[in-house]
Parts: C-alpha cells; sequence; structure tokens
C-alpha cells in the first residue's frame, strides 16, 4: 500500500515530545525521518522514566517509532558538514531550538538554510515563537497549559488550578505543525500554480494551548467576564457530566428536550421527573441541578455503569463510562480500530504505542520502524548524506 507522504524526508532535531510526535505522525503517513540527536546523550526524553524497559524510556518509546536515529554534534565541523548535507536534500525540518541566535551560529536558521535549499520546508516549535514579546523564552508543556488559561479553569469549583495529565500542549503544537507542513508542501507542489519554494513554520506551544479556550474564549468576548471554573458540570447544559452509577462513575450528555424524555424513560422515572416543573425545561434544570443530579444517581445507582450505557445507547442517548487508561487500552473497540501499534525492537522486544487516528480510506498510516536506539543508523544516514543518493524509508 502507497503512502500519502512516501518520497518525503523529514528531518528532526527535536527533543521531549511536540516535535518527536510531529514527526512521528509523518512517519506514519510514510515519510523518511531521521531524527538528529546528540551524542551519547540524544533526545533528553531518552532519559525520562521510570519505566525503563532494557534501557530504553517508556516515554520515548511511545512517540519516537518510524525513524532512524543518527548522532551529531552541531557544533563540530565534520558533522555540521554531514547536517548540511542532509539539509541540501531534504523536504521539511523540524526543530525546537528556542532562540534564533543560537540556531544562526550553527548555521541552520530559516535564511541559511533557505539559501542551501529553498523548497525545504522549515517548521519551528518553541514555547513562545520566534516573534511577539516573550519570543525566545524557553518553554515546557505545563508552561503553556498555566499561562494559556486552561489550567485556571481545569478542577474542582473550590479547588486549585489542575495539570491536564498528558502534555496536551505539546501533542496540540505537534499536530498544529503536522497541518503547517503538510500545507507548506501541497503550496510548494500544487500543480500548475505551486511555488516551487518551502516556507517558514512558527508554531509556539502557548499559541497552540490557546486555540483550546475556543468556545470559552468566545464568551469572554461577548461579556468580558472571567470564565469561571465549573468543575465536571456543563455550563449551560443539565444532566451532561459525570454520575455515579452502581461500581463506577459513567458520562450522560442528555443535550436536548427529546434525550431527556428518553432519559427519563430508561431511568424509569418519566412520571416523576417530565412531570416536575423543576425540570421541565433545560433552563430549568439548569437552575435545580444539584437537587435533580441527587435524585438521577439515586436511580443510576441500582445498577452497574455498564448496564445503564447499554439501555442509554440503545435508546439513543449519548453515554459513556469513565475509564482508567488500562481499560481504555484494553478496549476491544479501541483495538478494532487499529489504535495499539505493535513493533519488535532488538532490545525491548515487542514494544506498544498508541496508533495514529488519521483512518484514510486508500493510504492510511504505516508503522514500519521500531523506535530507533540512539544512533542506530549513524552510518547509514552518513552515508546518504555523503552520496545524496535516495534511501528507502
Amino acid at each position: 500500500m502507497s503512502s500519502p507522504l512516501a518520497g518525503l524526508r523529514v528531518l528532526e532535531m527535536t527533543e521531549a515530545l511536540a516535535g518527536p510526535y510531529c514527526a512521528m505522525m509523518l512517519g506514519d503517513l510514510g515519510a523518511d525521518v531521521i531524527k538528529i540527536e546528540r551524542p551519547g546523550v540524544g533526545d533528553q526524553s531518552r532519559g525520562w522514566g521510570p519505566p525503563f524497559v532494557s534501557g530504553e524510556s517508556a516515554y520515548f518509546l511511545s512517540v519516537n517509532r518510524n525513524k532512524r536515529s543518527i548522532e551529531i554534534d552541531i557544533k563540530d565541523s565534520d558533522d555540521a558538514a554531514v547536517l548540511q548535507r542532509l539539509l541540501a536534500d531534504a523536504d521539511v525540518f523540524i526543530t525546537n531550538v528556542p532562540r534564533m541566535k543560537s540556531l544562526e551560529r550553527a548555521g541552520i536558521d530559516p535564511d541559511s538554510v533557505s539559501a542551501l535549499n529553498p523548497r525545504l520546508v522549515y517548521a519551528a516549535i518553541t514555547g513562545y515563537g520566534h516573534s511577539g514579546l516573550k519570543a525566545s523564552r524557553s518553554g515546557y508543556d505545563i508552561i503553556a497549559q498555566g499561562e494559556a488559561g486552561l489550567m485556571a479553569l481545569t478542577g474542582e469549583v473550590d479547588g486549585g488550578p489542575i495539570r491536564f495529565p498528558t502534555p496536551m500542549a505539546d501533542i496540540t503544537a505537534g499536530l498544529y505543525t503536522a497541518i503547517g507542513i503538510t500545507s507548506a508542501l501541497y503550496e510548494r507542489d500544487r500543480p500548475g500554480t505551486g511555488s516551487g519554494k518551502g516556507q517558514f513554520i512558527d508554531v509556539a506551544l502557548v499559541d497552540a494551548q490557546t486555540t483550546w479556550l475556543a468556545n470559552i474564549g468566545g464568551s469572554y468576548f461577548v461579556t468580558g467576564e472571567r470564565p469561571k471554573r465549573l468543575g465536571n458540570i456543563h455550563p449551560t447544559i443539565t444532566p451532561y457530566q459525570p454520575v455515579q452509577a452502581r461500581d463506577k462513575m459513567m458520562i450522560v450528555a442528555v443535550g436536548t428536550q427529546r434525550l431527556w424524555e428518553r432519559f427519563c424513560d430508561v431511568l424509569g422515572a418519566s412520571d416523576r421527573f417530565l412531570a416536575d416543573p423543576r425540570y421541565e425545561t433545560n433552563p430549568s434544570r439548569n437552575a435545580h441541578r444539584e437537587e435533580l443530579i441527587e435524585e438521577v444517581e439515586a436511580i443510576l445507582k441500582t445498577r452497574d455503569a455498564s448496564d445503564w450505557v447499554e439501555k442509554l445507547v440503545a435508546s439513543g442517548v449519548p453515554a459513556g463510562p469513565i475509564n482508567f487508561p488500562d481499560e481504555t487500552l484494553t478496549d476491544a473497540h479501541i483495538e478494532s480500530r487499529d489504535m495499539i501499534v505493535e513493533l519488535e525492537h532488538p532490545s525491548v522486544g515487542l514494544v506498544k504505542s498508541i496508533g495514529n487516528p488519521i483512518h484514510l480510506s486508500r493510504t492510511g498510516p504505516t508503522y514500519r520502524r521500531y523506535p530507533p536506539r540512539l544512533g542506530e543508523h549513524n552510518d547509514e544516514v552518513r552515508q546518504l548524506a555523503g552520496t545524496n543518493d535516495p534511501a528507502n524509508a
């Protein structure tokens, strides 16, 4: 099966998660990704743990499949020459060096690289971007979560700010960068009107995280009022939240009056709830949310969550369980969607990771390479740099 990005070469000189995640997405879609790492150390996430397995970090293994690894010291003249030759023949370069002056000293800033290879798409992922008042500041995911306003809204109403448990600013920035890269490649190569030139893509973690404000930002722009922390409730819909069943919590999302009527029927409470003026309309249910949820949970606690979810879904009422990660990652539906990737690693054995969610009907993701050991492809890639001959991904 042909892959949509087959034939494209991507150089990834990034660490941690945003850049590696972006490059992995491109690799899944067929690009030949060469990961450039610091000699003897590599991507900083190689040291993040526990857990480790056979000396390899589970964190690193989770976001670096479909890549080759080469160790390059950009301060060494011979290694710098190797990087320059790779850049001359690449389609995409991804870096997360936060300071433009550092890139200029190494001769790998956007202007220098564009002069070397005008067709190259240059993608920079940083904490704050390469323009603006805070340009060149270093940044990590947790800083972006805090600065972009999301942590202040996450958590219980009377609690403190809560960090989202996975690096959502990193992942979001990685995805936006992948979108920017594929857009720039299309503009470069568009039949008839393509420019034939690459361009500079500047993505910041804080910018990416700020987009998560979305409808919250819209409300602020209209009212001028600071959004409040709401915990698990929806500000304008009830019931639309976690609720307690007998064995575990579950989610119900009763977004319309018709769904409310079906919900009441499944609970066997139509006579009681539909006749109660407190619960007659969605606005009245919002006004009496606390009393309603107490009564709803008294009924839900008579059965397990799986029983209620099955009955509600069968009646067309959106509902689902609140799973722990182990339950999600062993769920038959997730497995049936090819969302669990298995690759044999020469040191670790079987490595599992989360799959690519982009399901294309003809040219979907492929999983060809296990996450590389540090410098595993040094000789292979250096030979490539010396000859400029195309290599198979």
